[in-house]
């Protein structure tokens, strides 16, 4: 009797979707369940029937619950992202041999094109192979950061601009050396040696080595930079869930920035126009007018700045009692909400509600977590220049310091109010 055969795939089939064991999907479900809830208590859903009596009972319950739902969707969130570094080092790999290959079809079209396979284009290719070797092999090396991601992400797990516009230049520095020596080694001979040899003059690869000390200068200035503000409490910080393409050109909270763009448009295009020279001259380095290093000269000044501009400690301005309508005018007592005025309570890239939910005051020394106060789509509270927190009644009366510890662990300057008996 015969049976029907049913061949196997000879691949791994990929996951589906909904899959509860693919980090990604459970990290949208628990996102999905997250605003679900949310929504559920903004609309007053679910909260237990003997604290609908007590608004701050009621309120401050409501902060627990979506404190502690945030707290699993920050597990999901971090699994996902050691999943994704996990996985994105092959596709590291994958660009680094589509890079060879391309270059290979390349030097293939322009051979028929012209005379024929000659001693450049077999240098240019073993260049191109020298460089992606270690590329190969630190891509393999730091597989569960990145691959060969893993130089460009800086401290808070975002990739570093300056990094990358500086590895940039330095991988084109590279290989044109290394075509260079390999063309250097097949010369047969003096004048076709000598001539390689000028292509390494200072007066023809100046505006190149340039342009290369800059940006290598500016990604270790700002690295160093960076770190002294983040130590002092001048700029903060907060640690990403994984390195994102998009933050060659945005802030910390995802916005476009222009000091960003228009540093990375300016490098591309110098990076594109040595790459032309070297192609069409490829017996000496890239020539690099000096014109054109100006340029990314002027790029650079105007980059730093941008990253000066940026960043603040926050501050706090005022300390009021929050009134409720039909509320008489009173001073502020134990158990009262006060509300918290100033800027920069909400660090850039902190809005998601785990880090909210790390948002302390400190009253007196008593140390209140800001709560969180829900509404459709998002949160009241914490935001980025005010905090309403309840006055605990274990502060004592009299003259009170209060200050902000922002999810970054920033702390303000320190506002003294009255506490009334």
């Amino acid at each position: 009797m015969l049976t029907r055969w049913t061949p196997r795939p000879s691949f791994p089939l990929r996951r589906r979707p909904d899959d509860p064991s693919d980090p990604r999907s459970a990290r949208r479900q628990a996102l999905a369940d997250f605003d679900r809830r949310r929504d559920e208590l903004a609309a007053g859903n679910g909260v237990p029937g003997a604290l609908t009596h007590s608004p701050s009972a009621s309120r401050q319950w409501i902060s627990d619950e979506l404190a502690e739902a945030a707290g699993t969707l920050a597990d999901r969130a971090r699994e996902e992202g050691a999943a994704w570094l996990n996985c994105v080092w092959r596709h590291t790999l994958t660009a680094v041999g589509s890079s060879v290959l391309l270059l290979f079809l390349a030097q293939l079209l322009s051979s028929l094109l012209t005379a024929g396979w000659t001693s450049a284009h077999t240098a240019g290719l073993l260049a191109a192979l020298l460089t992606a070797a270690p590329l190969t092999a630190a891509a393999y090396r730091h597989r569960s950061s990145g691959g060969v991601l893993a130089p460009l992400t800086g401290e808070d797990n975002r990739l570093s601009t300056s990094r990358a516009v500086a590895a940039a230049w330095v991988l084109l520095v590279v290989y044109a050396v290394l075509f260079l020596a390999l063309q250097l080694a097949f010369a047969g001979g003096t004048a076709r040696r000598d001539a390689l040899l000028s292509g390494l003059d200072l007066p023809r690869s100046g505006g190149l080595l340039t342009v290369l000390a800059l940006g290598c200068g500016v990604a270790v200035f700002l690295r160093r930079t960076v770190t002294v503000r983040v130590q002092t409490q001048r700029l903060q910080k907060v640690r990403a869930a994984h390195p994102r393409a998009a933050d060659l050109l945005t802030d910390d909270a995802g916005r476009g920035s222009f000091s960003d763009v228009q540093y990375v448009l300016v490098n591309a295009a110098a990076l594109l126009f040595a790459a032309v020279r070297l192609a069409r001259q490829p017996e000496q380095l890239p020539d690099l007018p000096w014109g054109l290093a100006l340029l990314v000269v002027v790029s650079i000044a105007a980059y730093l700045a941008g990253k000066y501009a940026e960043g603040g400690r926050p501050v706090v301005l005022s300390v009021v009692r929050a009134r409720e309508p039909g509320d008489l005018h009173a001073p502020i007592r134990t158990g009262d909400d006060i509300e918290i005025r100033g800027a920069g309570f909400v660090p850039p890239g902190a809005h998601t509600p785990d880090r909210l939910a790390r948002t302390v005051v400190r009253v007196g020394a008593v140390h209140v977590n800001v709560p969180l106060i829900p509404v459709a789509g998002g949160f009241t509270n914490p935001a980025d220049t005010t905090l309403t927190v309840p006055v605990p009644v274990e502060v004592e009366p009299g003259r009170v310091e209060i200050q902000v510890i922002t999810a970054a662990g920033v702390e303000t300057n320190r506002y003294t109010v009255d506490i009334a008996d």
